[in-house]
C-alpha cells in the first residue's frame, strides 16, 4: 500500500510540475507575441536641420507619453552632408528659416554663427556624432541628439569640430578621447553613410520624418513639423487598425 501511495504522490507532483511549466511557457509565448506586436517609431532627422530642432520638444512629449508602448529608432537623414557652402553664403536663407522655426516652436536661436565665413554648412559631422554616440549609449541617443542641436542653434558651438561632440558626450560619462577616436574612425564614416542610405530607402528626403513600423508594414506619421497631439492621434488610429 505504501508503494502504491508513493507512486500516486509522485504522479501528482509530476502533474503539478508539468502544469507549472506549461503556464510558464504560455507566459513567455504571450510576452514574445506582445514584443513582436510592439510598434517601432522611426525618427529620421538631422541635428543641423532647423525644423528638426523646432520639432524636438513635440517629439519628446510624444515619446514620453508612449514610452511603454513603442520602441524608438533614430536614423540620420543627412540634410546637407559634405556641403562646402559657408554659413555666410547661406545666411539669408538660414536666418529666414530659423526665424520661422522660432515663431512656430519657441525654440531659442543664436544668429552670430551665420556671420562666420570660416564655417561650412556641412551636416555630416553632427550626424556622425549621433551615430558614434549610439555605439556607446543607444538608449540615450535622442537626448544626445537634442544636446547637439542646442549646442549649434542656441550656443553656436562649432558644428565641425570633434571636441564639440566629445564634450557633450562627456556629460553622459563617456570618455572624450575614446569618443573622439571612434568619431574620427572610418567605421563611423561608413556608419553615417549607411544611415543616409537607409533614410533614402525609407523615402525620407525631407526632415523631420516620423515613420511607424507595425509588423512588416511602414506608415508615414509625419513629414515636417507637427504637434505632439497630432502624432498621438495618428498613433492611436494605427494601434486601433
Amino acid at each position: 500500500m505504501e508503494t502504491v501511495f508513493s507512486f500516486f504522490c509522485l504522479l501528482t507532483i509530476l502533474h503539478v510540475l508539468a502544469m507549472r511549466i506549461m503556464l510558464l511557457l504560455l507566459i513567455l509565448m504571450t510576452q514574445s507575441m506582445n514584443a513582436q506586436e510592439k510598434i517601432t517609431i522611426i525618427y529620421v532627422g538631422d541635428p543641423m536641420c532647423s525644423w528638426c530642432y523646432g520639432f524636438s520638444p513635440e517629439l519628446s512629449t510624444f515619446l514620453e507619453q508612449w514610452k511603454d508602448q513603442v520602441d524608438v529608432q533614430l536614423i540620420m537623414g543627412g540634410l546637407r552632408p559634405y556641403n562646402t557652402e559657408s554659413m555666410t553664403n547661406l545666411r539669408d536663407f538660414l536666418r529666414e528659416h530659423w526665424e520661422e522655426v522660432h515663431k512656430a516652436s519657441g525654440q531659442n536661436f543664436k544668429f552670430d554663427i551665420l556671420d562666420d565665413a570660416s564655417i561650412t554648412y556641412d551636416t555630416e559631422p553632427s550626424c556622425r556624432a549621433i551615430c558614434t554616440f549610439k555605439t556607446f549609449q543607444p538608449d540615450k541617443s535622442f537626448e544626445y541628439f537634442k544636446d547637439v542641436q542646442a549646442a549649434f542653434y542656441a550656443e553656436n558651438k562649432h558644428p565641425l569640430r570633434s571636441n564639440t561632440f566629445a564634450e557633450l558626450a562627456a556629460t553622459y560619462g563617456i570618455d572624450q578621447t575614446k569618443f573622439t577616436e571612434r568619431f574620427e574612425s572610418d567605421e563611423m564614416k561608413l556608419a553615417v553613410k549607411q544611415d543616409f542610405q537607409q533614410a533614402q530607402a525609407l523615402h525620407a528626403r525631407s526632415f523631420p520624418t516620423v515613420i511607424a513600423k507595425k509588423g512588416d508594414q511602414y506608415y508615414l506619421m509625419a513629414q515636417g513639423y507637427i504637434g505632439s497631439e497630432v502624432l498621438s492621434a495618428r498613433l492611436q488610429q494605427l494601434i486601433g487598425s
